[in-house]
């Protein structure tokens, strides 16, 4: 069967997973009468967007998954802070790193001007993930849709809900078996740091301050840390330092992150710690062989992922501003 032909199978299949597991108050074409061009509109917003910076592909779904993760996929992270709160996206996890976010306004804008006060923040936000990831050759999925828009914010729950990129194996099966899923969709879910970029203070205590018997992390490739450590300076924490999460292809979705991992050169602690566990080494070594399987697995977990804590029916609201609640 050719490739082309392996695609619409595993999509048609997604999309049956989709209709039987999710939540009743999901549904796949939610907006098929109420706003008919609603992921058409979306789907644009992000092709413009990644013409004019690839990289806002990987920031859209990196905004997906740190919005899932908090208070579930209610939009929560796109709020502004406010004289009396600090909010999610101003958290230390957030700032400056995340980004997408002038794609969701105008998406937004786009949406109000042709069916004002019926497509929710959270549902744009999925929608935007799905489309980055497809325009990024990875395999597309359907998004049910129905998600309403939270109306807290706030930079203190990032704390304990995202997990930090000096977390080890342990900890992050721990973080995502709280958030319903096994171990295996953490692996395939971490794939997602084969695009983007990272900011070099990250990662840099395992170039310069790894722990007391050894500055430098052992279990990182020697001439891949050289090269970092030309990239990112010891002691500077300026935001203009980034470097590719995954130099050789970082505006692809393809296993090539897997690949770096088992040549010690995942560029996380919380990337290069799937080694240490038996069964969690076990599927970076078979997504690194099986590209499709893992493709197929990340939109399956993506799809998954994209049902968390989510509000439905007459909770929470319908954003006029994705940055701010309705008065």
């Amino acid at each position: 069967m050719r490739p082309q032909n392996l695609n619409r199978v595993s999509i048609v299949l997604i999309a049956a997973l989709v209709c039987r597991s999710v939540h009743s108050q999901l549904q796949v074409g939610f907006y098929t009468t109420s706003c008919t061009l609603a992921e058409l509109i979306v789907k644009d917003e992000v092709r413009k967007g990644f013409f004019k910076n690839p990289g806002v592909a990987a920031g859209l779904v990196r905004l997906h998954f740190h919005d899932c993760f908090v208070r579930g996929c209610d939009a929560s992270v796109l709020l502004d802070s406010t004289s009396l709160n600090k909010a999610e996206k101003d958290s230390p996890a957030n700032n400056p790193s995340l980004r997408g976010f002038e794609v969701i306004d105008s998406a937004k804008a786009r949406l109000e001007a042709v069916c004002r006060g019926v497509v929710s923040c959270a549902d744009i936000v999925a929608f935007a993930a799905r489309d980055s990831i497809e325009i990024t050759r990875g395999l597309g999925y359907i998004v049910p849709a129905g998600r309403r828009d939270g109306k807290i914010s706030q930079a203190s729950d990032t704390f304990t809900n995202l997990p930090p990129p000096s977390f080890n194996v342990d900890q992050l099966s721990k973080l995502f078996a709280n958030k319903g899923f096994t171990q295996e969709e953490m692996v395939t879910l971490s794939g997602a740091h084969t695009i983007g970029r990272s900011h070099c203070t990250a990662f840099s205590n395992r170039l310069y301050n790894f722990n007391r018997t050894s500055r430098q992390d052992p279990s990182l490739d020697p001439p891949y840390a050289a090269q970092l450590k030309q990239q990112c300076p010891q002691g500077n924490t300026s935001p203009n330092f980034v470097v590719p999460m995954n130099p050789a292809s970082p505006a692809v979705t393809d296993t090539s992150y897997y690949a770096d991992i088992l040549t010690n050169r995942g560029l996380f602690t919380s990337d290069q710690t799937l080694l240490t566990n038996s069964a969690a080494a076990n599927q970076v070594h078979q997504n690194a062989k099986m590209p499709f399987l893992w493709r197929t697995k990340f939109a399956s977990a993506m799809v998954k992922m994209a049902r968390l804590e989510v509000l439905t029916g007459n909770a929470g609201e319908i954003r006029a501003n994705c940055r701010v609640i309705n008065s």
